[in-house]
């Protein structure tokens, strides 16, 4: 929802803003250049623009929208404005939030919002926000004031030479822009939770080199392009970083697990799996593993299982959804759009014992693991085969 004649995005950042003049300076030319990428991406005619605290996006109105939606799935950004720019003097500020008013005001409670970031106008931002308000007010049949919880705000930025007038503040990611922190792998099923564990991550600035486990009998063709087709999901939030899918041939490494290996079969996977993922994060010059691990979520997921399959590497493992409850994974899945490919039937087949290990000791794991499994795990990552989109 916008302001008639609205070409330009407003867009603000949160944690961005509390770094150094340097290091904020940094951040923001990286948060410019990912927004126009996605922009490109997705065939939107618009220009990034950066200023101190704020960027810009230069559209038109019938792309605004559009320009809106793609600043506000930008990793760093806390939130995007669709807004007409015009001249921050008072009468015509009132006059744009009255037609405003007059456009998208059908009943309920309103306020008008005001903020000045240069102070040499002869104007409060209180002045600005009780004159607009009479301005609404006369504007509109059976106006109703709430400034507490209104229905619809009206809301003016005013800086030294322009000042913007917008309805909505469309919520971002929050976040750091992507490619400020060092590259992760990530290990991808295609389940729900690993894709939004990696949008996590990516969240927080770090680009991930996606790691999926072909599993042979295990696993399937349905399993695996459930797992590309939700990495493909998140190359949309990263049009410019290197998403392909690496693919490890694991279908041996099943068989003898499966055959091996009781009740500990899982904790013995997965510490495979850790060594397979550190050492893709060696050949990509990666610092971490990324998991959808969750505490008590699944039996090798307890507290205590997590220490020992941890223990498989050296390598930081980090877990973005460890206290998370399954109905916020599924919620964010939603939101983000991996939900869908996640939980298409893949026809796998389950390799959990009937009976597993819930509280393993590092002896009953490592007693666990067939003999050579680590040095497989070696000889597998070596055999990486790049998933092209």
């Amino acid at each position: 929802m916008h302001p008639s004649g609205a070409d330009t995005v407003l867009v603000r950042h949160g944690d961005v803003g509390v770094k150094s003049r340097k290091v904020q300076t940094e951040m923001e030319r990286r948060l410019r250049d990912n927004m126009a990428a996605i922009l490109e991406d997705r065939d939107i005619d618009a220009e990034v623009e950066r200023r101190w605290s704020r960027l810009l996006v230069h559209t038109d109105e019938t792309s605004v929208e559009d320009a809106t939606t793609a600043a506000a799935d930008t990793f760093g950004v806390q939130s995007a404005s669709p807004t007409v720019v015009v001249s921050p003097e008072q009468a015509i500020i009132e006059e744009t939030l009255a037609d405003a008013a007059r456009e998208h005001y059908d009943g309920g409670t309103f306020a008008v919002r005001a903020r000045r970031s240069a102070k040499d106008h002869p104007f409060t931002s209180a002045e600005l926000e009780r004159e607009g308000g009479t301005a609404v007010w006369e504007a509109v049949e059976n106006p109703e004031v709430d400034l507490d919880n209104p229905d619809i705000t009206f809301s003016v930025e005013v800086r030294e030479t322009e000042a913007f007038v917008f309805i909505e503040k469309r919520d971002g990611p929050g976040g750091l822009p992507l490619g400020t922190q060092t590259k992760l792998v990530s290990l991808v099923s295609g389940g729900i939770d690993s894709p939004v564990s990696t949008w996590e991550v990516m969240k927080r600035g770090s680009p991930v080199i996606p790691v999926y486990l072909e599993l042979g009998d295990f696993g399937g063709p349905d399993h695996e392009a459930r797992a590309i087709e939700t990495v493909r999901k998140l190359k949309q939030y990263a049009p410019n970083h290197d998403m392909r899918v690496r693919k490890v041939p694991a279908g041996e490494a099943m068989n003898r697990l499966a055959d091996e290996v009781g009740p500990a079969r899982m904790l013995s996977f997965r510490r495979f799996m850790y060594r397979v993922a550190e050492r893709v994060a060696r050949e990509e010059s990666a610092h971490g593993i990324v998991t959808g691990e969750a505490i008590g979520q699944k039996s090798s997921q307890t507290a205590r299982n997590l220490g020992v399959v941890s223990a498989a590497t050296t390598m930081p493992i980090h877990r973005p959804l460890l206290t998370m409850d399954k109905s916020d994974i599924v919620a964010r899945a939603r939101k983000i759009g991996t939900f869908t490919d996640s939980t298409i039937p893949a026809g796998c087949n389950r390799i959990a014992p009937d009976y597993p290990e819930t509280n393993a000791t590092l002896e009953i794991a490592r007693n666990a693991d067939p003999d050579g499994i680590f040095e497989l795990a070696e000889e597998v990552a070596e055999n990486v085969e790049i998933v092209e989109f």
